[in-house]
């Protein structure tokens, strides 16, 4: 059996290291991860790059241009192509977006910006994030994604969390084959890894692997500039998590992760 992934999701550069040094194959890069991730800015992406390279390990940024649904006007398309076009051009590995539009994915919109990005002039890899969850049906999107040029596919299922999306998602593994990979995420933990990796089949896992931290500011929350309970990816969780993934599996770690 092949080496099974695990990517963690990251929104600072501490978090970055610490995934790296407990045995992440690839990073998610965000800003703001409470908000569900948003576009990182270029000084983190430096940083995170930095940080990744000598160890490895590929780095996956997210261009999403505002919190919220995944509907994107004109305007904020445009931001979101000017975002993954800079992204690019400053070496990340690969990209991570989507929109939708009426419960279904926004095959227009996505058509337009993965074509600006494959005409950017180097090749990454694209995957297509939890928009797919907010569709009606996750599983005939898997068919859109592929269609429209994606590597790969986030999701929970169609749930709140993975595991109570296993079905869905090992119906979405069973959709795609060897045409896209699936990546399940969405409360991934040591605790139920093992459940989720056998009830749907899945090659990839993606969490944050984060605990809470207290924010020692109190000033700042009580003006409303900090808003606990804020999280911080943590090295022993990631840690964890690799062993499960790797049980019974090759030990050798691949090239850079696409």
């Amino acid at each position: 059996m092949s080496r099974r992934l695990l990517e963690i999701c990251v929104d600072d550069i501490a978090g970055a290291q610490a995934a790296i040094a407990g045995g992440a194959d690839r990073l998610e890069l965000c800003a703001a991860l409470p908000l569900g991730g948003l576009t990182p800015s270029a000084g983190l992406v430096e940083a995170t790059l930095n940080a990744a390279r000598p160890a490895g390990i590929a780095v996956h940024a997210m261009v999403r241009p505002r919190a919220g649904d995944f509907r994107y006007d004109a305007d904020e398309m445009a931001l979101a192509m000017r975002e993954a076009l800079a992204l690019i051009a400053q070496g990340v590995d690969g990209l991570v977006f989507g929109a939708t539009r009426e419960g279904a994915l926004d095959r227009a919109t996505l058509a337009g910006w993965v074509a600006a990005v494959r005409v950017s002039g180097r090749p990454v890899s694209l995957t297509l994030h939890r928009a797919i969850d907010v569709t009606l049906d996750p599983v005939a999107s898997v068919d859109i994604a592929v269609v429209l040029g994606f590597d790969r596919i986030l999701t929970s299922g169609g749930a709140s969390a993975a595991e109570a999306g296993a079905e869905t998602i090992a119906r979405m593994v069973e959709q795609a084959g060897h045409r896209c990979r699936i990546v399940a995420g969405a409360g991934i933990r040591p605790d139920n890894a093992a459940r989720l990796l056998a009830a749907t089949g899945v090659a990839e896992l993606h969490g944050s692997a984060s605990a809470a931290v207290a924010e020692t500011d109190e000033r700042a929350v009580a003006l409303g500039l900090a808003v606990p309970p804020r999280r911080r990816t943590d090295e022993a969780t990631v840690r964890a998590l690799r062993v499960i993934l790797d049980q019974g599996v090759s030990h050798d770690r691949p090239p850079l992760a696409p």
